[in-house]
């Protein structure tokens, strides 16, 4: 039995790994394969890149949202698929429309990302949250950085991520122990920003995102750009950035929309111009 609403839940498509299904501004990204915990194979992560790399390209869409089918957020990686691409050497998870969902491999998203989780929510799955931007979870959500019990370690960025978002012995108490821990303490590592009653999680993240997407588009992604920029190096390469993305913005016929709105005390309607 799912955990979503039938109000915000898109209709499955039993032949898809994963939905995708634009809503407004919005595209919603669904893990669907419920019958194995949203257990990921090789046909998931390459749909998964394929769905990013449309929200990324297509400047009509402002925010991902992405949530699973079913009980489970995902029970992580299928092994028994993934497994043997790994020892060789050939797992290649992009196609050439994706973009690498956990971007470790040079690639940025630019745009944000609202990750709804419930059940259980594993290895990939947390570092899926760790990619994202914001974070809701159901308050039974159980999650585990279970890689070292597998006799590998974990390769979607929980090693260079978690310990920036939750400090280095936060981190590791989870990361090299792979024991469980809930969305209380998901929430106290800063890995989770809301925790709502179980099956409110997408609703919940649908609102959040419909919320940033009202914003000006160029400017939320001039705002996350330079963000990750300071997350992933120092910060004086994104000081040095700001002038010139200000000057841009404020060019932009965004500002004089969100300045008219300001002066005249109306709800802006930003065009991403």
């Amino acid at each position: 039995m799912s955990d979503m609403t039938p109000a915000t839940t898109p209709v499955p498509d039993s032949d898809a790994r994963v939905l995708v299904e634009r809503r407004g501004h919005l595209l919603l990204i669904g893990l669907n394969r419920p019958e194995k915990r949203n257990a990921a194979d090789a046909r998931m992560l390459s749909e998964l890149s394929s769905a990013y790399g449309l929200l990324d390209r297509d400047p009509e869409l402002r925010v991902g949202v992405v949530y699973a089918v079913g009980e489970h957020f995902t029970a992580g990686l299928d092994l028994a698929d993934i497994g043997p691409r790994v020892q060789s050497g050939t797992l290649d998870i992009v196609p050439p429309d994706g973009l690498h969902p956990w971007q470790v491999d040079g690639t940025q998203l630019s745009k944000p990302v609202v990750l709804a989780v419930q059940g259980i929510c594993f290895t990939l799955g947390i570092e899926l949250a760790l990619a994202s931007e914001i974070v809701v979870a159901a308050e039974g959500t159980r999650f585990a950085q279970l890689e070292v019990s597998r006799g590998i370690l974990p390769f979607g960025g929980a090693t260079t991520r978690f310990a920036k978002t939750a400090g280095w012995s936060n981190a590791m108490r989870w990361v090299l122990t792979g024991d469980e821990f809930d969305a209380d303490e998901a929430r106290r590592l800063g890995l989770v920003q809301d925790i709502v009653p179980n099956g409110q999680q997408l609703e919940h993240a649908i609102a959040l995102a419909e919320r940033v997407a009202a914003q000006a588009p160029l400017a939320v992604q001039a705002a996350l750009q330079n963000a990750k920029l300071a997350h992933r190096g120092p910060d004086a390469a994104a000081e040095a950035q700001l002038p010139a993305l200000l000057a841009r913005l404020s060019a932009s016929k965004d500002a004089r929309i969100g300045m008219e709105a300001f002066l005249t005390r109306t709800t802006p309607q930003f065009e991403g111009r």
